[in-house]
């Protein structure tokens, strides 16, 4: 007789790669609910045990907090420590400097040209030699009524500005293609290819960043970059990561975006000091070698960010890595033209963030199964990574609120009085006390970082700026949980989510106050 165990085997090997991927796009979005299905059980069924389980939950996060303070705080310092070195002098007395070119691909859509102009703006005003930045406007052509004349507008302003400055149109519907960035930039990318090759280029000499159409670039920014790049190592297996801040309109938006973006960066900078479990994230730099080595950019996919570093970690098998820059990157806080538009702006946009991770799971799970060549300890740390990630991104707050108060539901319907139970929200609230240590901490680098306030901003924002924190918790579900949870079911009924433009807006009047400068209050 064959065993069972024997027959499952067979059983899924009869299965077709695309059912057994599927099954693995399913995984998030199924622990997601079947946890949530059994808090509520379980509050009601033994709703000892869920207070008990919400204790011991909470003070887990708690001490998650508290550590990833002390992160932001250790690479805080760094921040402030590389903002103030003079990098280009730090520079030119290394050997080969000079042979380091820089493409920069900045992929246009339907941006208004103010918003253009203020990137483009910050590349024209690095501190790094012009005759060795090779800039790339990619536009789409199924958006041309808005690309190509703000495209001629750039090219007439700064064709002359750098070493090479080209504007590449991405047809529309190529077979096999999503309307995504991803797409655009990898038809960019070859088109930059056959440039470097006319030219003679070494690869390795090359480094590409990819900037969002909004992405001010701190004047140092390549400096800096080339510094990194020449005395690391492994330079040529690396991707190097920026701190994202998101300062280009933040005292025009609303305080809700405001305390989504603030919390975006702190999460990053934290992930700074532990590189060993950073991904690449919006904008950022990597070997143009790197780059052509795995075929660039995946075209049909949302979240192409994210996704090129695991395209190199597993192209050489395991041997790559993420550097974190402690200099920024400035784009825009999510703003529209009325609150209703700024929110579902947000929403979407976290969406599609999540979307990204979910897509990431899949893929790597799939490719690290079939690797023999990357250690298992790599395979395990990274799928657990993403993993904790997605999981703990779309339960944690919801859980936090939801085992807040239904499991003393179910025990005053049965009637339990145990001194768990009546110490239970005393305890619960001390707790929360304590993880206020972090809104604090918060509250107060925000501030810090902030650019200059722009003279049509009344002073008395500064203490909207402090006590939008207050907030937190309900962004934390709204735009944290919720969208999350929308991405991860999405995937699990199949429902493929599409690329979504972050709509981009400007004040009528003046120019976007970013600045690297920080300001004081008052």
């Amino acid at each position: 007789m064959v065993r069972p165990r024997w027959r499952a085997n067979i059983w899924w090997r009869n299965l077709s790669p695309r059912t057994k991927y599927r099954m693995l796009e399913m995984m998030p979005g199924l622990a997601v609910w079947l946890t949530f299905l059994a808090a509520i059980l379980v509050s009601l069924v033994a709703p000892l045990w869920a207070i008990i389980f919400i204790l011991v939950f909470d003070v887990y996060w708690l001490v998650r907090v508290l550590y990833v303070m002390v992160y932001v705080l250790l690479a805080f310092r760094r921040f402030r420590q590389a903002s103030q070195v003079h990098w280009f002098d730090r520079l030119r007395p290394l050997p080969g400097w000079r042979q380091v070119y820089h493409l920069v691909i900045v992929p246009v859509s339907v941006e208004p040209l103010a918003v253009l102009t203020n990137t483009f703006d910050s590349l024209a005003r690095v501190d790094y030699p012009h005759d060795r930045l090779m800039v790339v406007v990619a536009t789409e052509a199924r958006h041309a009524t808005s690309t190509r004349p703000n495209a001629a507008a750039l090219l007439a302003r700064y064709e002359r500005e750098f070493f090479r400055f080209m504007v590449v149109e991405h047809p529309a519907d190529i077979p096999g293609e999503l309307a995504a960035k991803g797409a655009n930039i990898a038809w960019a990318g070859r088109r930059a290819q056959d440039e470097i090759d006319r030219l003679r280029i070494p690869y390795s000499q090359v480094l590409v960043s990819t900037f969002d159409a909004d992405s001010v670039a701190h004047p140092q920014y390549f400096s800096y970059l080339t510094h990194t790049f020449l005395k690391h190592p492994q330079r040529w297996r690396t991707s190097y990561q920026p701190i994202p801040v998101f300062h280009n309109n933040i005292w025009d938006a609303l305080f809700l975006m405001r305390v989504v973006a603030n919390s975006t960066t702190f999460w990053l900078l934290s992930e700074t000091v532990r590189p060993d479990r950073l991904f690449t994230f919006s904008s950022h730099s990597m070997p143009f070698q790197a780059l052509v080595d795995v075929g660039f950019w995946q075209t049909d996919l949302v979240s192409e960010d994210s996704r090129i570093f695991i395209q190199c970690f597993l192209h050489y098998d395991g041997q790559y890595s993420v550097t974190p820059l402690y200099l920024p990157i400035s784009m825009d806080t999510v703003q529209g033209g009325s609150w209703w538009l700024s929110i579902r702006n947000q929403y979407r946009q976290i969406q599609r963030w999540a979307y990204g991770g979910v897509e990431n799971f899949p893929f790597s799970v799939w490719n690290f199964v079939r690797s023999r060549a990357i250690p298992w300890r790599q395979k395990v740390k990274y799928t657990w990574i993403q993993w904790e990630g997605i999981y703990s991104w779309a339960t944690a707050p919801i859980l936090i609120f939801l085992l807040g108060w239904l499991p003393f539901v179910g025990a005053e319907a049965s009637g339990q009085t145990s001194a768990i139970v009546q110490n239970a929200p005393a305890m619960l609230r001390s707790l929360m006390t304590m993880a206020m240590v972090g809104l604090i901490v918060s509250a107060i680098l925000s501030t810090i970082i902030l650019p200059v306030r722009p003279q049509h901003v009344r002073w008395f924002r500064w203490v909207m700026m402090i006590g939008q924190w207050l907030f937190l918790p309900l962004t934390m579900i709204i735009f944290g949980s919720v969208p999350a949870l929308d991405a991860q079911s999405r995937m699990l009924f199949g429902k493929y989510l599409g690329f979504v433009i972050t709509e981009k807006t400007r004040r009528p009047l003046g120019s976007p106050h970013s600045s690297f400068e920080p300001s004081q209050p008052g």
